[in-house]
């Protein structure tokens, strides 16, 4: 897009945060997909691995990301690491067509590049995101992907004489991945104590961190007395999310690479061939998928209708490969196989079209709480669309409750049930011929 005209350099190589100057992970960062703001929660400051094989849409689960969100105030950052120039090109004019190149810098070191610049390309997108994080703002920075970094600082490390370790990678290729991902964080928020007119400020006042540093302060504010309150630092409390992409080789998510980087993240989305070739889109492996501190992030609404969600499907998993060999099935095993199928339908989504996370919490309690059982499966991607286009304009309040009041009550749980109920009335499934 033309020249860059930048006042502010920053070194590329930096220290991560330390322990004291994080807090645990506690916003949620949506990305606007139904399996994975459900199942899989991220939230803003963690690292969560994207892998699976070429071609299962790792990187259209990163773009959904991006262009999700949208007015939310997050700054995204797509490393693109040695990709072919072309394929840059099409997600930019993705991003583009969006709306999305407004708050996205695109890094590219593509695959004509040396090896030194595709391996330096990552840590170029993290030193970005962090100027974002260090001056109390979100971002989320994608790596797409760094089992490519991997291999071109292999090509370093063997043309350098270095001695070949584990699948001829060097000795410290942990570390290569390591020192980047830690950068991701969420920061600790900071605050003083001022006048109510005052604006807050680090210089000659007392800085308040750590854990209890809200409570210490407001009680700091009383003791001063009247007029003076607790402020937060603009530049802190900011954070920095990373989701690193990694491509697999026939689904072997035990070798050295991928096996590194999932111990260095807080979870992995597992994308696979078979549910991407048999039309589950997006294609994600609910049984090895997990998020490990997510869930703090996730709103209680979601929390409350996809709590028996996971289970249901890993059940629907075994029945369904259980019925292969079973001619005759119980009524009971029957309804759970027919309430999976509809379950995963539910979770199906096409390609950009991030879903808001009270759309999506409606749709997922209609699927939970067996309003979908009587429709045919083909019918269930339209009737959710028809839903939501119905409870816009007939019950609008109880998305706008949804979010203001983050949980599902008693009289938003009968609202809902009736909602529901009301539609199932008007609502026609396709016919079976």
């Amino acid at each position: 897009k033309g020249p860059i005209e930048s006042k502010l350099t920053r070194r590329v190589e930096l220290k991560a945060p330390g322990i004291v100057a994080r807090q645990p992970v506690s916003e949620p960062l949506q990305t606007g997909l139904k399996a994975i703001d459900s199942m899989i929660p991220i939230g803003r400051g963690q690292r969560e691995l994207i892998i699976g094989d070429r071609q299962t849409g790792k990187t259209a689960v990163a773009l959904d990301t991006i262009i999700n969100q949208k007015g939310k105030g997050v700054f995204c950052i797509y490393v693109a690491i040695g990709q072919k120039q072309s394929t840059v090109a099409q997600v930019v004019d993705k991003l583009t067509q969006f709306g999305a190149m407004e708050y996205t810098t695109v890094v590219t070191s593509g695959a004509s590049e040396p090896a030194p610049l595709q391996f330096i390309a990552p840590y170029t997108g993290v030193t970005m995101g962090e100027y974002f994080r260090d001056s109390g703002q979100h971002a989320l920075c994608i790596y797409d992907d760094l089992s490519k970094q991997a291999v071109a600082y292999r090509q370093l490390s063997l043309l350098l004489r270095r001695p070949p370790g584990r699948e001829a990678y060097p000795g410290d290729v942990f570390y290569v991945h390591s020192r980047l991902l830690e950068r991701a964080a969420k920061m600790a928020e900071e605050w003083v104590v001022v006048k109510e007119d005052q604006e807050p400020s680090r210089l000659g006042n007392q800085v308040f961190g750590g854990p209890e540093s809200k409570h210490e302060a407001d009680t700091a504010a009383k003791e001063k007395g009247a007029g003076f309150v607790a402020k937060k630092l603009p530049d802190s409390g900011g954070s920095l999310t990373a989701l690193p992409i990694i491509e697999t080789q026939a689904g072997d998510v035990s070798a050295y690479i991928p096996t590194n980087v999932i111990s260095i993240t807080d979870g992995q989305i597992f994308l696979e061939s078979d549910l991407f070739n048999s039309g589950v889109r997006p294609a994600i492996n609910v049984g090895i998928s997990v998020s490990r501190v997510g869930g703090n992030a996730q709103i209680k609404a979601m929390k409350q209708v996809a709590g028996t969600l996971r289970l249901e499907l890993a059940q629907f998993r075994e029945m369904a490969a259980f019925a292969q060999f079973a001619s005759d099935l119980d009524a009971a095993t029957r309804q759970q196989l027919s309430r999976g199928e509809r379950l995963v339908e539910v979770l199906k989504q096409g390609q950009y079209v991030p879903w808001p996370v009270e759309d999506q919490v409606v749709c997922i309690f209609a699927g939970t709480h067996g309003y979908l059982d009587p429709l045919p499966t083909d019918s269930i991607g339209r009737y959710q669309i028809e839903l939501l286009s119905w409870i816009k304009a007939e019950r609008p309040s109880i998305l706008s409750d949804i979010l203001s009041k983050g949980k599902i009550d008693d009289t938003l749980e009968s609202q809902l049930e009736d909602a529901l109920k009301a539609f199932a009335e008007v609502f026609e499934p396709t016919q079976d011929n």
